[in-house]
């Protein structure tokens, strides 16, 4: 859609990503497990992993997202709520442990669909 207002296209392009759909198409889901992403989408060919190591910057984002909850929500649970340090851990360590495996997905897809965002040609 060439005359598409960019906020629009990122909405569009975005809120398939949070469905974990083709970021072009939005009809072919990316994933055909928890981990198993598929090569390319069988109904508009768009390749999702672009070169060898493409997904290391989901890596980066997945890390960050993780990282930002965990030390947001100790901070917010140490300043407000009183909790002690064992109990902290008792959060946090299974949260920054699990966190990841539950992202992994979106982080894919939200990359998948900044490149697309960013560079739709490809």
């Amino acid at each position: 859609m060439p005359d598409e207002p960019a906020l629009g296209r990122a909405a569009r392009v975005f809120g398939r990503a949070l469905r974990l759909r083709c970021p072009r198409c939005g009809d072919t889901p990316l994933f055909t497990g928890w981990f198993t992403m598929r090569a390319a989408c069988t109904r508009c060919g768009l390749t999702f992993e672009r070169a060898q190591g493409y997904f290391v910057g989901a890596i980066y984002v997945n890390y960050g997202v993780t990282a930002t909850i965990v030390m947001v929500g100790y901070l917010l649970l140490w300043r407000y709520g009183g909790v002690s340090l064992t109990m902290q851990f008792a959060i946090w360590v299974p949260a920054a442990l699990l966190l990841p495996l539950w992202f992994f997905r979106y982080s894919r897809s939200l990359w998948l669909a900044a490149e697309y965002f960013i560079n739709p040609e490809h």
